[in-house]
């Protein structure tokens, strides 16, 4: 292996970004795999993320076989995996951090443009053959979606696994309210920590001196020369050109494409792949869904199968059949174990999905009902609080529920909003709650969603029964005990459920929580993991933590909307 650390790369502006390449010792032009991004590209996954590294090798003691695990960074591949299979790999810091200088602005457009130039001076080197793949987790694949819309000439194709898309709807407003908590936890420790110039940074294991360069700046210096991406987060409620702009536009997004999803990374992952594949307009994209931790099934023996299976077809040209493969890869989940199956389907949503409604009766203890309740009930809730738990019957034959879903409510508040919080939830006989190990949290229900009711504002040529789009563009204040029809996205999963289990629907006024101990993870998490929405200017208690209450019977058919995949037919 041939190994060039720091290597320049001079942007149109006059910027010099600064590149890892890991290469085959060969004469012979070889292919491309790329990531670049703000987590420093000489930071150590087993040093800077030691107990996320351990955790994995616990669940895993044989993960990456056949790799020393030598020369590995958090959510990129593995090197010593990759070059042996006759790639190159190459990592790059981006503008403002690591040991690219510059100012830090993250999934801005000058940081996209950055990518693009990187990818372009990759596909010109003189040991590649001109074609250049991309690949990476979370942040390595979000900013491929917006570097794909500008189509530089030598991306050939992408593998985004687990990577938000919409910066306003799938990450930084979630139905219109501040999601903050993330980015207080994750923004110092992984990106102002890294930062080029930090004289704290951490330490560049490979080149035995600082990964964030050798330029020193106050802490003063260094907060000039970054964005507050939060606070542009805050001050902007509504969707407009600012995150439009950190975005992608997915009628130019033509590269092919495999979209990998998590089934439980609710509150940044998973929406994002599942509207690419809907969405975009390439004609050769697919579509994989799994389980498990974030970062875990990418080091797996079957993810590293599946990108290297992909990129020999596009990027090496290997006839291996993957052009015939179906679009379509599900793991489908079952309550309690870890244990999956993989289906292979021909579309998203499935065409034989029976959309089912479970409707809302507010009489009584409230429930969810297969009928339409023909009585007109009410019941309230004290927004601040857990809210309302509705259970269904016990289910009468094996369900499988694979798909979007969404919810239509009718509401009047106390006051002039109301926050919505819905959360989807499954019970065995038993009671046991049916959760499983999500993106961050170890204990994640079945499915999320939310609204801001003054958001409720639909573009009617992008809704779909199943994904209601919100437009965000025009603040409806509600009139205090007036009653309102919502609609409310939540977020695909995929889960089969067997006889005499119930399903339940959390309604509530703040972030869905179990009560009890917290369950230590990335943070301690009680089934939201940090992904909570708490900021007090956002949500202030006199217009949030009012009354809410919700109506159900004839007229007004509150439901939960249901994707049930019937059997195939052998």
């Amino acid at each position: 292996m041939i190994i060039e650390r720091d290597l320049p790369i001079t942007i149109d502006d006059g910027v010099v970004l600064r590149a890892d390449v890991f290469r085959p010792d060969t004469t012979r032009k070889v292919p491309v795999i790329m990531a670049g991004g703000p987590y420093g590209k000489g930071v150590k996954y087993q040093e800077h993320f030691k107990p996320l590294w351990d955790s994995l090798v616990a669940m895993h003691p044989n993960i990456l076989s056949g790799s020393k695990h030598r020369w590995l960074t958090w959510e990129t591949v593995d090197p010593e995996i990759w070059v042996p299979w006759g790639y190159a790999c190459v990592r790059f810091d981006s503008r403002g951090a690591g040991r690219s200088p510059g100012y830090l602005d993250i999934f801005s457009p000058r940081e996209t443009q950055d990518y693009a130039a990187v990818i372009e001076w990759a596909g010109t080197q003189r040991w590649s053959n001109g074609k250049v793949g991309l690949n990476g987790v979370s942040y390595y694949a979000i900013n491929q979606w917006q570097v794909a819309a500008l189509q530089p000439r030598h991306l050939r194709a992408m593998i985004p696994w687990e990577g938000a898309a919409d910066h306003y709807r799938d990450w930084a407003r979630h139905g219109g309210i501040l999601s903050n908590k993330f980015m207080e936890i994750w923004y110092p420790r992984q990106v102002s920590a890294v930062q080029h110039g930090n004289p704290n940074g951490p330490r560049d294991h490979w080149q035995k001196t600082r990964a964030t360069g050798p330029a020193k700046l106050t802490a003063e210096q260094l907060k000039q020369n970054r964005a507050d991406t939060l606070e542009n987060f805050r001050v902007r409620e509504m969707d407009d050109a600012w995150y439009r702009a950190r975005s992608p536009d997915w009628s130019k997004v033509k590269v092919p494409f495999l979209s990998a999803a998590s089934w439980a990374g609710f509150g940044l992952h998973p929406r994002g792949n599942f509207e690419a594949f809907t969405q975009a307009a390439s004609k050769q994209k697919w579509l994989e869904g799994h389980p498990g931790r974030h970062e875990e099934w990418f080091y797996l023996e079957y993810g590293i199968a599946l990108q290297k299976r992909f990129f020999d077809y596009f990027l090496k040209g290997e006839r291996n059949g993957w052009n015939r493969e179906p679009r379509v890869w599900l793991n489908v989940r079952r309550p309690f174990t870890t244990e999956v199956e993989l289906r292979k389907e021909a579309e998203w949503p499935l065409a034989r999905t029976r959309w089912t409604k479970l409707y809302l009766d507010a009489g009584g203890s409230g429930g969810l009902t297969w009928a339409p309740p023909k009585t007109a009930r009410s019941a309230s809730f004290k927004a601040l609080s857990r809210g309302v738990t509705w259970n269904s019957p016990a289910l009468t034959v094996e369900t499988e529920l694979t798909g979007p879903m969404a919810a239509t409510l009718y509401l009047s508040s106390s006051t002039v909003d109301a926050d919505l919080f819905l959360t989807v939830q499954a019970f065995a006989p038993d009671n046991r709650e049916v959760c499983f190990q999500g993106t961050v949290d170890p204990k994640t229900p079945l499915a999320q969603g939310w609204l801001r009711a003054s958001h409720r504002k639909l573009d009617p040529a992008r809704s779909l029964p199943w994904r209601p789009y919100h437009t965000h563009d025009d603040k409806q204040p509600l009139t205090p005990g007036v009653i309102y029809e919502v609609q409310i996205e939540i977020w695909p999963q995929c889960i089969v459920l067997p006889r005499g289990f119930q399903l339940a629907l959390n309604i509530a006024g703040q972030d869905f929580d179990r009560p009890g101990p917290a369950v230590e993870a990335y943070v301690p998490s009680r089934g939201s993991g940090p992904f909570l929405h708490d900021d007090p200017r956002d949500r202030p208690p006199a217009v949030f933590g009012g009354t809410t209450t919700l109506y159900s019977g004839p007229k007004h058919r509150a439901y939960l909307l249901l994707p049930i995949i019937p059997k195939r037919r052998r």
